[in-house]
């Protein structure tokens, strides 16, 4: 049997996005019947009062992953303060990754530290102690320099930052500074999936982009 993964990214919960979308979303992802769940960064937007004040923590434990759900940082993380953040995190069932490699489940997952801090650690120094010979998965927020990925053997490379700018014209900026602005590719050995996200910042609306969550099954 398959192991299924669901990706979700970029939430932001706050102000902008309620509980009841929250509930929907968990749902959602339930129906899928995943046996793990990763988040590629953003869970939180700007400010974590409203999180704490509506118990969205509650929501997320609702969550059904019996292997774990398991998160690297996003930028967003640091604007509502990461000690917080983090601790949002715990509460919420989420094994947060901050530069740190966890290998469950014949998986070695890797959670890098957002892009936008200058003291996190390079790739080769966070899996320089991993079992090469497992199925790697990167959770890596802003999705620079694939070709890091590539050179280092990873597997997998789940991102998100980008909403694909969200609003056209937008995307056609975000689809010139990455590489890989939403969606899949392959280069080498390594896959990439860039996710456009489940939620949505600033103003509450898409045009031209797409809220998503990825179905992940990895054969033995």
């Amino acid at each position: 049997k398959p192991m299924r993964i669901v990706g979700i990214s970029d939430l932001h919960l706050g102000y902008t996005i309620s509980k009841k979308e929250l509930s929907r979303w968990v749902e959602m992802i339930n129906a899928e019947n995943p046996d793990m769940v990763i988040i590629g960064g953003d869970l939180v937007d700007n400010q974590l009062r409203p999180v704490w004040m509506h118990s969205l923590d509650r929501e997320l434990l609702k969550i059904k992953a019996p292997l774990g759900v398991y998160a690297c940082t996003g930028n967003h993380e640091y604007i509502s303060g990461i000690k917080n953040s983090a601790d949002f995190y715990t509460r919420s069932g989420i094994t947060l990754l901050r530069d740190s490699v966890l290998q469950t489940n014949g998986l070695t997952i890797i959670g890098r530290e957002d892009h936008s801090r200058k003291n996190r650690k390079t790739l080769p120094e966070l899996i320089r102690n991993s079992d090469s010979r497992t199925f790697s998965i990167l959770l890596n927020h802003q999705p620079y320099d694939l070709d890091e990925a590539v050179r280092e053997g990873i597997d997998f490379q789940f991102s998100g930052h980008t909403h694909r700018g969200q609003v056209f014209p937008a995307s056609l900026i975000t689809d010139k500074i990455f590489e890989l602005s939403q969606g899949y590719i392959q280069k080498k050995n390594t896959h990439f999936y860039v996710s456009s996200g489940l939620g949505i910042w600033g103003g509450k609306f898409r045009i031209g982009t797409r809220s998503e969550y990825l179905v992940l099954d990895l054969e033995n």
